[in-house]
């Protein structure tokens, strides 16, 4: 019960301390393809989560344990979803970061792109921004 605790307000951290003003005056605009491109959490966390995006695939590192996911991605509207996610399940010392990420990944909706920065959204509420690798 105390693991599942720490781990709920940890992934409420990271969505709050991730949650700062982003470009939500291009949400639900047109948006560039984020296809072919590879991005690194921007938050200054060590074992930094990665994102890869292919056609309808995403991958990556949550922190540990790569993964992998289904996605459907919607440049004219800026959609962007993540389903049946899976991922490699070696144990590592510290999985809080990996935990919070992978909770929090399939709850995004919405994606703005800039040049070097991809944020991704619930609604109009920052979850996660990347940087460009």
């Amino acid at each position: 019960m105390k693991k599942l605790f720490f781990t709920s307000i940890l992934a409420l951290t990271v969505v709050s301390c991730t949650s700062r003003l982003g470009n939500t005056d291009k949400l639900g605009k047109n948006q560039a393809s984020i296809t072919g491109t590879q991005w690194i959490l921007a938050d200054d966390i060590t074992n930094k989560p990665t994102l890869v995006i292919e056609q309808n695939r995403i991958s990556g590192n949550a922190g540990c344990n790569n993964y992998f996911s289904d996605a459907t991605i919607d440049t004219s509207a800026g959609n962007f979803s993540a389903k049946n996610i899976g991922s490699t399940r070696k144990m590592c010392n510290n999985m809080i970061t990996e935990t919070a990420y992978l909770e929090v990944l399939p709850k995004v909706n919405k994606y703005v792109v800039t040049e070097s920065t991809l944020e991704l959204y619930k609604d109009n509420l920052l979850l996660l921004k990347f940087t460009k690798q």
